[in-house]
């Protein structure tokens, strides 16, 4: 399972990339303004920050919804470095923009996808991610880990290489259950990737095996 990060902090992403196990960045517009990054050309330039610091994909979101528009915004975003995905809406245009950016071997995440249905056509325009929102599903009393289930069982029936990235997630028990289910990358905060970490028992053991050392010392 991959490990992605879901910011646009700078630090964090630092920290994350220094524990080893990080595979990339996902950030939206929402994330760039939480950390003051406004305007085109600051926000052109903060992707191209981020994609320095990590070693994998680094998701980077067109504004545009019309299919003109997200193809030259889309073109503008892969050519500022090579570790870009161009980010797309699960709309109409998103779908024939994602099958445009597939055919030119330009890497491509499909977000905003609430149902298996959305998925599908996002694997069959050639996506390279396709980000289904469970956190924003659990929001409203929908089942989203069920909806990875779904689209799992639908690729495998039918060996789409479109992998499934797990979004919107908010805590530790998340990124388990959808490394049970079989998603191919997660994508959360950091304080959920760091939860992992977290066990009553390795810290008192820790605390133990350090106490024993001390008393033949």
């Amino acid at each position: 399972m991959k490990f992605f990060i879901d910011t646009a902090n700078l630090e964090q992403i630092k920290e994350a990339q220094a524990l080893g196990i990080l595979d990339g960045v996902t950030t939206n517009p929402s994330l760039m303004a939480k950390e003051g990054i406004t305007g085109a050309k600051n926000i052109l330039q903060h992707y191209v920050d981020i994609c320095n610091i990590v070693d994998g994909d680094v998701s980077a979101e067109v504004i545009a919804i019309d299919f003109e528009g997200m193809v030259k915004e889309g073109e503008a975003l892969a050519a500022l470095h090579p570790q870009i995905v161009v980010k797309l809406p699960m709309i109409a245009d998103g779908i024939k923009a994602c099958k445009y950016f597939s055919d030119k071997g330009i890497k491509t995440n499909v977000t905003l996808v609430f149902s298996a249905g959305q998925a599908l056509l996002a694997a069959k325009a050639g996506a390279t991610y396709m980000s289904p929102f469970i956190g924003r599903l659990d929001d409203i009393s929908t089942d989203g880990l069920g909806l990875i289930s779904d689209i799992k069982h639908i690729y495998d029936n039918y060996g789409f290489e479109t992998q499934i990235l797990a979004a919107s997630v908010r805590h530790t028990m998340h990124i388990m259950d959808c490394a049970k289910i079989g998603a191919d990358v997660m994508t959360g905060p950091l304080s959920a990737i760091k939860g992992l970490l977290k066990h009553p028992l390795t810290d008192s053991g820790l605390a133990q095996f350090l106490a024993d050392y001390k008393k033949g010392n």
